[in-house]
């Protein structure tokens, strides 16, 4: 039997982000998707849009296949905290005194 050719128009109708695991033939931990979901898929987000997109349908597929699993990977061995990929972990908060902040007079 003969399978026919992924193509970017199926690709870009996916929504779910155990869709983009299945459709680009990537195997995946459940809880570690569940966990980490936000992050995995804006991390996926950033690593495509350096992706050159004048390539071949094939190629662009593969090079987005390899991003997803670099964004995967990642969360594997880091947290979501580390990686500060949302603007509530760059943003200080301006009411807040560190401790690290505070110097001790001698």
């Amino acid at each position: 039997m003969m399978t026919l050719p992924k193509t970017l128009s199926q690709f870009n109708r996916l929504k779910d982000a155990e869709e983009y695991f299945e459709f680009l033939g990537l195997a995946y931990d459940p809880q570690t998707l569940n966990v980490n979901r936000l992050h995995i898929l804006r991390k996926f987000s950033e690593l495509v849009q350096d992706i050159d997109t004048s390539q071949d349908e094939a190629q662009t597929l593969s090079a987005y296949r390899q991003a997803l699993q670099t964004a995967y990977d990642l969360f594997l061995t880091s947290s979501s905290v580390e990686q500060k990929l949302f603007k509530v972990f760059k943003d200080t908060p301006k009411n807040v005194v560190m401790l690290s902040d505070i110097e001790v007079e001698s």
